[in-house]
């Protein structure tokens, strides 16, 4: 940065109170909205702590992904949940599209 070197930059951030860690084995980072999900593969991932703020730094090439398209929910997956939880068809039915199909998420959010 304009000549700084690194050294001075980590002595100038720790008197203005801002601690930055690397997190070296982070593989991906996920961002999750309504309709789709920010996917980054491989990510440069840095934690920077500035007066008991935490502050997350991404680098990376992002690619996205869609939620809109829903597996289709089989009556032997709703019959799987109903057995295992004691619930009735409905719930079982809710809990299996709030998982996003995730049998075991849906049997865990009914247990």
């Amino acid at each position: 940065m304009n000549g700084i070197n690194p050294r001075q930059m980590q002595q100038m951030m720790k008197r203005m109170g801002i601690q930055q860690a690397e997190i070296d084995d982070a593989l991906q980072v996920i961002i999750k909205c309504k309709t789709r999900e920010i996917i980054i593969d491989n990510p440069q991932v840095s934690k920077v702590n500035m007066m008991g703020q935490q502050t997350y730094q991404v680098i990376g090439n992002d690619h996205e992904r869609s939620l809109d398209t829903m597996p289709e929910i089989s009556e032997e997956d709703i019959e799987m949940v109903m057995e295992q939880t004691t619930c009735t068809k409905e719930e079982a039915k809710k809990a299996i599209e709030n998982a996003k199909g995730d049998l075991a998420e849906a049997i865990l959010s009914l247990s």
